[in-house]
């Protein structure tokens, strides 16, 4: 009897295990589409509203310091990214960027920055532009894929696109959603400089018809520094009308990069 009920026990478990893993591959298996397809329903499915005025939770971390803070998010798609920082209230940074300027001050440092898109492109260890920060905070490709030529793969339940032609300075990979085919994860390497910056989206949230992520992680490695940005979005509006208020205090010292 003992033994029976063994025998018993192990033939249910193997039934219920067998059961679990058919079950648990149908609901996961992907579909297997063409490249220019995946490319195609990636930019059916661009940010296409006006404006956004939203409210983020941020944390910066590095080996010094960790930081957590609120920010005020405006966006004019193509034309303005306004940030205004705050802690327990109290306003920190002020952040304006165009197409073609990058500012920025802080006021606990009296510090400011006026000028191109180095400063950023330090920070984050690879060359940025405007379109480059808008589409890492909306969850699409830093790259245009329409202008190369990709071949893809289905790797853990997601859409791997690699460059057919390697870049001599840097290499690129984009992980799309398989379900509204933005943004997974985006890696860029610089080999020679020891650079990488790593771009995830571990969730996404459906605003009005809209896919826009629910948080954004960035992190950037120059040689044995690491920097972590990890943002919330706590709400989003679109279309409002809004203004974008931005003036350097007096008395604040420029920062220069060396």
């Amino acid at each position: 009897m003992k033994y029976s009920f063994k025998i018993i026990m192990l033939l249910f478990l193997i039934f219920t295990s067998c059961k679990s893993k058919k079950n648990i591959a149908g609901a996961n298996a992907v579909t297997s589409v063409s490249t220019k397809k995946i490319i195609h329903n990636h930019y059916e499915n661009v940010f296409d509203q006006e404006t956004i005025d939203a409210r983020l939770n941020a944390k910066y971390k590095d080996k010094s310091k960790s930081v957590s803070i609120n920010i005020k998010m405006r966006l004019e798609k193509d034309k303005t990214i306004w940030m205004s920082a705050t802690k327990f209230g109290i306003p920190v940074a002020k952040v304006l960027i165009t197409p073609t300027k990058v500012s920025y001050y802080e006021k606990l440092s009296n510090t400011y920055f006026d000028g191109d898109f180095s400063l950023l492109s330090k920070w984050l260890g690879t060359e940025l532009d405007y379109e480059k920060i808008q589409n890492l905070l909306l969850g699409q490709a830093l790259f245009n894929l329409k202008e190369g030529r990709y071949s893809s793969a289905i790797l853990n339940e997601t859409y791997q696109l690699t460059p057919k032609k390697k870049n001599e300075l840097f290499a690129i990979l984009f992980f799309l959603n398989s379900k509204n085919f933005k943004l997974d994860k985006q890696e860029i390497r610089h080999p020679e400089k020891a650079q990488t910056l790593l771009v995830s989206y571990p969730n996404y949230q459906e605003i009005n018809g809209q896919q826009i992520p629910k948080n954004v992680d960035i992190t950037a490695t120059d040689n044995k520094k690491t920097t972590n940005i990890n943002i919330e979005y706590r709400s989003v509006e679109f279309n409002k009308q809004l203004t974008f208020p931005f003036s350097i205090p007096s008395g604040y010292t420029e920062i220069t990069l060396k």
